[in-house]
């Protein structure tokens, strides 16, 4: 019998797994040959946290199909048919990519196949998503553009449940030569949590146990482990939405439906990708491309480099450079800061958050930078303005986070590390001073944002 082809992307993993399942079918007897191209127009422009995370998801994966896993770097339009071709393979099979880049790849490598001498099928599978995007709309068809809404209509439709194990038959080919993985980026000083398909079981199992219960009130406190911290096994579908969303069928609380609740999310900013794929760079409003903004300076280079004076933001900078991930409260406050304080365009800070988190996802990320910037799926959102002192107050309220990242405000106890300009030794230790005045900048913001809805 034929072997079939499984195209790994973003689903790095064995279990439910509905595409493998698929291959596993039509090969019928046949062997399921496992494969990842490494995309330069993926990999390009991850940072480094990012490709050390794929290359470590890969080796796992890799083991996990007893050292089957063929990877080849190149453009798939290429690659995946002349591998398709060297196997005598009867058929490609994916999870279907639902990002704009990803149904370009996929159309171009389905007609790639087509045009083979046997005419291989690309057969796309599932979705990373409970609920595929596009799948969820209004009575008459048209997409939701608010969330709530969606999030009623995505819960009351539901979702399939968890895959079948893979057959116990199924047997991985070993036709072509595996080849090496990507050298691994030197992370410098940064730690990735593990990586791979047991490592996320594993972390979402103690999430299960002592995070769930206290998520809707922890979830906000970067302060605390209070999340899941799933997010980057998630992106990489080392875990499925699907398997998580069936753990937490069965349990009730405010912890269960606030998980919920952030994974329709999720599914809402792919949905909105999906039906507007300009939005991945342009305006979902897009009068508010017309607002004044000013070019990335000396402000923006201090935001980046978390030294704006401003100890919750340089805290949320700084964790996002020695660990490749921020905590999303914090995430939130640093791009208002940019926005509303700094005056710098969105695309700015998303470009470079999609750079350096481990979990930068583009509809995600990018989404949620529109909805701070009041580009977004938001009512009214210009008129939302974070302060950053009283965020940090609020929610780091003994200043443990700040002090974490910002060693030089180390020595300042308690709620008093949010204000350094308040206390006589505030600046002993070399923090600098603040780069704009906020209340100044709010009103300006405000202006700014006034003059594009007066229009």
């Amino acid at each position: 019998m034929a072997d079939t082809v499984m195209w790994f992307r973003r689903d790095l993993r064995l279990a439910d797994h509905p595409a493998l399942l698929a291959a596993a079918s039509q090969a019928d007897g046949g062997r399921v040959a496992p494969l990842f191209v490494v995309d330069p127009a993926l990999w390009g422009p991850a940072g480094p946290s990012r490709r050390a995370w794929l290359v470590r998801s890969l080796a796992a994966l890799r083991a996990a199909t007893g050292g089957a896993l063929v990877v080849r770097e190149g453009d798939p339009v290429d690659v995946v048919p002349a591998v398709t071709v060297q196997l005598g393979a009867a058929g490609v099979h994916v999870t279907a990519d639902t990002g704009p880049y990803g149904r370009r790849r996929d159309d171009a490598v389905a007609d790639a196949l087509a045009a083979t001498g046997d005419g291989v099928p690309l057969t796309r599978t599932g979705t990373p998503y409970a609920v595929g995007p596009g799948s969820v709309t209004k009575a008459d068809g048209t997409p939701y553009a608010v969330f709530t809404p969606f999030s009623r209509a995505w819960a009351a439709r539901g979702w399939p449940a968890p895959a079948a194990a893979p057959p116990s038959g199924l047997r991985w080919a070993r036709t072509l030569a595996a080849g090496d993985l990507p050298d691994e980026p030197d992370l410098g000083g940064v730690t990735l949590p593990p990586v791979g398909e047991d490592a996320a079981h594993e972390r979402w199992q103690a999430f299960l146990d002592d995070g769930l219960q206290d998520y809707a009130s922890d979830r906000d406190r970067p302060d605390r482990a209070g999340t899941s911290a799933l997010s980057a096994h998630l992106k990489y579908g080392e875990i499925h939405p699907r398997t998580l969303l069936a753990d937490l069928a069965g349990r009730r609380g405010t912890g269960a439906e606030s998980y919920r609740s952030e994974l329709a999310w999720r599914e809402f900013y792919a949905d909105v990708l999906w039906h507007q794929p300009r939005t991945a760079r342009e305006y979902l409003k897009p009068q508010m491309a017309e607002m004044r903004y000013a070019a990335p300076g000396e402000g923006f280079e201090a935001w980046c480099e978390g030294r704006t004076g401003f100890p919750f933001v340089d805290a949320g900078m700084r964790q996002l450079l020695s660990e490749g991930w921020m905590h999303n409260r914090v995430r939130m406050v640093t791009a208002s800061f940019l926005v509303k304080d700094l005056h710098v365009e969105w695309q700015h800070g998303a470009r470079y958050f999609l750079r350096w988190l481990r979990d930068g996802d583009l509809a995600s990320n990018n989404h949620g930078w529109q909805w701070v910037a009041g580009a977004g799926t938001d009512a009214a959102p210009y008129f939302r303005v974070f302060n950053p002192v009283t965020q940090g107050e609020k929610f780091d309220p003994d200043g443990a986070y700040v002090r974490r990242y910002v060693p030089e405000l180390a020595h300042l106890e308690g709620r008093t590390a949010h204000q350094p300009w308040a206390h006589p030794e505030g600046y002993a230790h070399g923090y600098p001073e603040r780069v704009v005045d906020h209340k100044v900048e709010r009103e300006e913001a405000l202006a700014r944002y006034g003059e594009v809805t007066r229009r």
